[in-house]
């Protein structure tokens, strides 16, 4: 489903767009996939509160956002999807771009369908480094796959990115069948602000993490929350968060990993 041949054809500029782009590496392709069975994905996908869907995890740091890791299920289309995401010929493709040997998670865990709905929201963060079940995969990309046909700039939802360094910041629109790759750094802050979709709308993306190899592991970092125009208390909150949830992991083990 992927247009691999298109993109291909354009990876030299691509690459040039990529390590050129601010506040930090990314790059945001459009057309990414075949539009018509792209679409055809959008009924099938699930609708929390009618069907099951797991709620997001990040508590204080995310409102009304759900998940669904095992997202190949929902249809054929769904399915080409994802052996596209997970083929040798993206893999080759995500090298070709960024310069990384990276293969994409086959179980999207923390992956897969997000949505979210009215008034949701999710705070700026850097994501955790390694996988939580393998703990020589380094975390090295994020692919984000909007599918928000119709998307209007009052629904809100633009993804934000800013360089926790520099402040540089820059903001994507989450167009229908439009990508995002980029890298996962401790410096790579990313996250959405309130959204104001219609009722029954959700902002809806696909998303895929790619991962290296680490013969020599360095260490562990959890999410890091970095919450914009929050309380004390909050951003508090996040400065804390990595130790409080090493002491949650210890006693209850990791729970982005059991997300499917």
């Amino acid at each position: 489903m992927i247009n691999f041949t298109a993109i291909e054809e354009r990876r030299e500029l691509l690459t040039r767009q990529f390590l050129a782009a601010e506040p930090f590496e990314h790059i945001v392709i459009d057309d990414f996939a075949d539009a018509a069975r792209l679409l055809r994905t959008i009924p099938t996908l699930p609708v929390p509160g009618r069907d099951p869907v797991n709620k997001s995890r990040d508590y204080i740091f995310a409102r009304n956002k759900f998940e669904k890791g095992d997202f190949k299920k929902f249809s054929p289309e769904c399915r080409e999807l994802y052996d596209d995401f997970t083929s040798e010929r993206f893999q080759l493709l995500l090298a070709g771009i960024t310069g990384q040997e990276v293969f994409v998670d086959s179980e999207f865990f923390g992956g897969g369908i997000h949505l979210g709905g009215r008034n949701s929201f999710l705070d700026m963060h850097v994501d955790f480094n390694y996988h939580p079940l393998h703990r020589n995969w380094r975390r090295n990309l994020n692919i984000l796959l909007y599918l928000n046909q119709g998307w209007k700039k009052e629904f809100g939802g633009e993804l934000k990115l800013k360089h926790r360094v520099t402040e540089r910041a820059a903001e994507v629109e989450p167009r229908f069948n439009r990508c995002v790759i980029m890298f996962t750094r401790d410096y790579t802050l990313h996250g959405y602000s309130s959204i104001n979709f219609p009722e029954g709308e959700f902002r809806r993306s696909i998303a895929a993490y790619a991962y290296s190899l680490d013969p020599n592991p360095g260490k562990e970092r959890s999410t890091r929350w970095m919450p914009e125009g929050s309380s004390r208390f909050k951003k508090a909150m996040g400065n804390a968060w990595p130790s409080l949830v090493k002491l949650k992991s210890y006693f209850l083990s990791s729970r982005t990993a059991k997300n499917k």
